[in-house]
Order: C-alpha cells, then sequence, then structure tokens
C-alpha cells in the first residue's frame, strides 16, 4: 500500500476544491450582502492544508492499484465534506456548530439534500449558493472531474473512476481511455445544468435561483435557496420543468452520451429505449407519478392539472432520491407515503446522480425471481437470465444480491447506532432511510429538517450518506482484513 502517493493526491485534490471557495466569494462580492470573509478564510485554509499533504509528499509516485483507488476516494469523500463544512462555522448568520455544520456539508456534497438550517430567505446570496454548489460537484462526482482535467496526478484514473462511479455493470466502458470518459460525462452534466438553468430563468426564477435551483436539479440533491423549497415558486411551470430534469439527471449518463452520438443512424427515442434498464426505468417512473397524481386529486381540493404537475414534482424528488418538498411526508395519506419511500428506495438508473438501490438492481432481482417462480413450476427448466439480448454472468447477479443483502445489514446497524443517539425507533428508521438512499426528506420527525436531532446522530447520517454515495461496497471494504493485507 502506496500511502505516500495516496496522500500527495489528496493534497492535490484538496488543493483544487480549495479553489471552489472562491465561487461564493465572488458571489458575495456581487451581491454586496456579506459572506466574502468566510470564504476566502475556507479557501486560504483549504489550500495550505492541501499543500501541507502535497509538499511533503511530492517525491512519492506509484501507479495505483484497486486498493488504493478505493481509498484514495474514501479519505477524499470524508477529507472534503470535513473541510466543506468550514464556510458554515466562519459564516457568523448561520449559527451552525461543528455537528451541523459536518451534516450540512457532507448532505450537499452526497447530494442528499436533508439540511439543519432555516430561515433561508434571510441569509446572503453567498452561503445559499454555497450549499448549492456542493451538490452541483457532488452530483458527477468531483473525482470524476479530477481525472478528467488533472494530468498532475501522474496515474491512470482506471481505479478512481471506479471506485467512485456507481451501478453493477461499471467497469463497462464507453471509450477507451477513462479520462475520455469522465470529460464526455462532465460536459453532458454541465450541458444539462445549463438547458435547466434557462429554462427556470424563462419560467420565471430570476438569475440567481435559476443557477441555484439548476444546480440542486441537475445534481438531484435538492437544496433550495428558500424554505418553502420549490413551492415557494408557486408555478405548475417550473414544477414540471424541475420533474424533467430530475428525470434525465436520473438517468444513465453514458446513456444520454450514446444516445446522442448514434442519433443520425438510430431516432433519440429508440437509443433510449433500446436498454432495458432505461425501460424498466421509464415505464416505473409514469406508473408512480400516474398514481401519486390521482391520489393526490383523490385526496385534496385541488384541480386534475395541479395534482399532476405537485404529483409528478413530488414523487419524482423522492424517486431520484432529492430534496424538494412541496408537501409533508407524514400529512400524506399512508399509502401515498410509503410510495414515496418506496420510490426512493429504488432510485434511478445506474451511472446517474440519483441514489437508491438503482433501478438496474431492481429489475435484475424482479428477473431472477420470475425465474425462480418458474422452476417451481418446471424444475428442471434452463432459464439464464437475460439483459436485452445478453446474458447476464453470474457474478453480476451475486454481486447485486451481495449488494441487497449489505444494504439492509447496513441499514439495522445504523438504525441502532442512531437509537443509541437518543432517537425513537420509527424517526430513526425513517432518518437511516433517508441518509442511507440519498432521498434527504423522509418519514417521522425529520421529514422537514434534521435541525433537532442529536448531534452524535447527524455524524451517523453523514456516514450513512458517504454508504450511500459511494453505494457501499467502495466503502466498506476497507474494512475488511484482507484489504490491508500486503
Amino acid at each position: 500500500m502506496h500511502l505516500l502517493s495516496i496522500v500527495r493526491i489528496i493534497g492535490i485534490l484538496v488543493m483544487c476544491f480549495s479553489t471552489t471557495m472562491l465561487v461564493p466569494a465572488f458571489v458575495a462580492l456581487l451581491y454586496g450582502d456579506g459572506g466574502g470573509k468566510a470564504f476566502i478564510q475556507s479557501f486560504v485554509i483549504n489550500f495550505i492544508v492541501g499543500a501541507i499533504l502535497w509538499w511533503f509528499c511530492r517525491t512519492q509516485r506509484h501507479e495505483l492499484r484497486s486498493r488504493e483507488g478505493f481509498l484514495i476516494v474514501v479519505l477524499f469523500w470524508t477529507v472534503l465534506g470535513l473541510l466543506g463544512s468550514i464556510p458554515f462555522m466562519l459564516f457568523d448568520m448561520t449559527h451552525l456548530n461543528f455537528a451541523n455544520a459536518v451534516f450540512e456539508s457532507f448532505s450537499g456534497l452526497t447530494t442528499t439534500g436533508a439540511t439543519v438550517m432555516s430561515g433561508l430567505d434571510a441569509l446572503p446570496k453567498a452561503i445559499l449558493f454555497y450549499r448549492q454548489f456542493l451538490q452541483f460537484i457532488g452530483g458527477m462526482g468531483i473525482i470524476v472531474l479530477a481525472v478528467a482535467i488533472i494530468p498532475l496526478l501522474g496515474i491512470g484514473g482506471t481505479q478512481l473512476y471506479r471506485a467512485e462511479s456507481s451501478g453493477p455493470l461499471k467497469d463497462q466502458k464507453m471509450r477507451p481511455r477513462i479520462a475520455e470518459i469522465a470529460k464526455l460525462l462532465w460536459f453532458a452534466y454541465l450541458l444539462t445544468t445549463v438547458l435547466c438553468a434557462f429554462s427556470y430563468w424563462l419560467a420565471g426564477m430570476d438569475a440567481f435561483d435559476a443557477i441555484g435551483h439548476s444546480f440542486s436539479t441537475v445534481s438531484n440533491g435538492g437544496f433550495s435557496t428558500h424554505d418553502a423549497s420549490m413551492g415557494y415558486f408557486n408555478s405548475n411551470v417550473i414544477y414540471v420543468i424541475t420533474t424533467v430534469f430530475m428525470l434525465i439527471a436520473g438517468c444513465n449518463f453514458a446513456l444520454h452520451i450514446s444516445a446522442l452520438s448514434n442519433l443520425n443512424r438510430v431516432g433519440l427515442w429508440k437509443n433510449y429505449y433500446r436498454d432495458p434498464e432505461f425501460r424498466f426505468f421509464f415505464y416505473m417512473q409514469l406508473i408512480f407519478i400516474a398514481i401519486f397524481s390521482v391520489g393526490l386529486y383523490l385526496s385534496y381540493d385541488l384541480t386534475l392539472v395541479d395534482s399532476f404537475a405537485q404529483g409528478a414534482l413530488q414523487l419524482s424528488s423522492m424517486s431520484m432520491t432529492s430534496g424538494y418538498t412541496i408537501f409533508d411526508i407524514n400529512k400524506l395519506p399512508s399509502f401515498l407515503g410509503t410510495l414515496l419511500v418506496v420510490s426512493a428506495i429504488i432510485g434511478g438508473c445506474a451511472g446517474s446522480t440519483s441514489g437508491g438501490l438503482k433501478a438496474i438492481r431492481v429489475l435484475v432481482l424482479t428477473l431472477q425471481a420470475n425465474r425462480e417462480l418458474e422452476q417451481l413450476v418446471h424444475p428442471n427448466l434452463v432459464k439464464p437470465i437475460k439483459f436485452g439480448k445478453d446474458i447476464l454472468p453470474r457474478r453480476v447477479v451475486e454481486s447485486i444480491w451481495a449488494f441487497f443483502v449489505v444494504f439492509i445489514f447496513i441499514f439495522l446497524v445504523l438504525v441502532m447506532a442512531v437509537i443509541l443517539c437518543g432517537m425513537n425507533a420509527f424517526d430513526a428508521a425513517g432518518a437511516v432511510l433517508a441518509t442511507l438512499t440519498n432521498a434527504g426528506p423522509g418519514l417521522g420527525s425529520i421529514s422537514l429538517g434534521f435541525s433537532h436531532v442529536p448531534d452524535s446522530a447527524k455524524f451517523v447520517f453523514a456516514f450513512a450518506m458517504v454508504c450511500g454515495r459511494l453505494e457501499l461496497f467502495s466503502l466498506l471494504v476497507l474494512f475488511t482484513p484482507a484489504f490491508w493485507k500486503t
């Protein structure tokens, strides 16, 4: 294990991250409502920390193996979350202690969208922009960005990309070079964000809200610049725009790139529709949105159009594990509230900015369950599990089952840990599910925020967010004895 090489790389990445503090500092200068000093100080602190880490290990250059890649990703997300909390603590108007600042930072970077902050409408623009910007850089993964634009690493980026990216088929490559993949992913991500911001602006948002909400929409983070979240705008047009872009970001970005690359040979819709995961995802979202919207229409005094617009936003926000809310989940009819939780557990597609189990895993589990039922009727039946026209390797199916089992196990362990921190069982389960799936809001007392939960529990939730963002195995592999054996 080349620990000094790992420290050098972490130092470089931290120095790169420090420059993001200059963006909200510029926003503070632009609006003149305060906050610039906190971000300049944060930039200096972050840059010095990164420079120290790099300087003492600058001569250590070794080729990365898989083990080093996993360790770098986990350490970087941990260090990033801790350093990202500095502006929240330096900013006087937020009044956040260390636990709250760490929670808010991890929630933004992991695009969970859970918050401990209130009174957002009265805060300076700089701190509001910073919260949104954290989600933007965390949405596609700053590790992928680093692989794309930082040749200073002096290493192949395969292990970093593999450790950070999501989904059971993440080892499949679109292009021969990992750096090229990362650049294409970030180009698609940035283009989608620009289109989203422009759409918001055309729909009536001012420029600041349009840019800020495009960051949280395309990242499926769900932070807002207003306490009322998307309900502040009270516009069906904005609700529909939000829904559309959350669903676009909930699709596999590799599929977006492939569809656009093959546009001349096959129609755009056919490029998407021939992908089995997309078909499953598409029909599942249509069914969920229809059921939820009809439920709202029957339960509240809403027109059919309002029910669809609001229902599509709220359902998609939970299903894509974003954090936007226009309803208190606890006050919804029990069936609708449960539907939201189920949709959050499933999540979006692999290779997207959403969390949850991912549609591809749920699809494969469904296909295997169907095969088992058929084999009960026909015991001698030999039927492979097919993903489209391809037969899924047994190793992939096994890894999906392993992920599902580990997900349940980690959920139970974290629930017990949160109960020990002082929360009751129902609230603990709802909060862990909301953070482990990176959904943000959830059932119980945390439906409208996490400010009242014990500080010790907030650190558990921060760990749960990182677990969800790195999809468990990239983090848990560090706790196995085999990982540390030479």
